[in-house]
């Protein structure tokens, strides 16, 4: 899926720019571990806020992500969250999960199978069925979702398909996935 949508340009606010690039690297950081991936979860905070809350962190970071948190009020440090509670599902563990107010926003990244409607129309409504029949499917796509949100109000999407599996090849904009961008704020909440 070649990238139709634009990153954010410079009339964006510097949050939605900042979130963008965030979401763009925790996509491309989770791409280079390859297909078949578990739900990952990150917290982002402003880059300068951390380190003035812990300087010690300055010695983990590039130099070039120091000058960037000291040119950009909104650059943004992701945090994978390691040790996630058990779910059955992405919507019940993004419903059991709450951040502190230092946390400025969220990033998931989930990888889903998806149908075109005219195929989904005729899926199996048993679910020990449908899982099957979905796989076997030959118009499938596997994709790769990368879903960030800010307090503020940001959201920013990345979508990259196994088939297009490049990084000049992910879609992405504000709303590509609007139920878990809901889902995301919920978490913020």
């Amino acid at each position: 899926m070649p990238s139709t949508t634009p990153a954010p340009s410079d009339d964006q606010s510097p949050a939605s720019r900042a979130l963008a690039d965030a979401v763009r690297e925790i996509e491309h950081h989770v791409a280079t571990a390859g297909w078949d991936a578990p739900v990952r979860v990150f917290a982002l905070v402003r880059t300068q806020a951390a380190l003035d809350a812990e300087p010690s962190l300055a010695a983990q970071l590039s130099p070039e992500t120091l000058a960037a948190a000291q040119a950009q009020s909104w650059h943004l440090t992701s945090i994978e969250q390691e040790g996630l509670p058990q779910a059955p599902d992405l919507e019940t563990l993004l419903a059991g999960l709450s951040w502190p107010a230092t946390v400025d926003g969220v990033a998931v990244t989930a990888e889903r199978v998806v149908l075109p409607p005219a195929a989904e129309a005729q899926m199996p409504s048993d679910p020990d069925e449908a899982l099957p029949w979905l796989l076997a499917h030959p118009d499938r796509q596997d994709v790769r979702l990368a879903v960030g949100v800010l307090r503020e109000g940001s959201t920013w999407c990345a979508v990259r398909t196994r088939a297009n599996d490049s990084d000049d090849q992910v879609g992405q904009g504000p709303d590509v996935v609007p139920g878990l961008v809901s889902a995301l704020r919920a978490t913020l909440a």
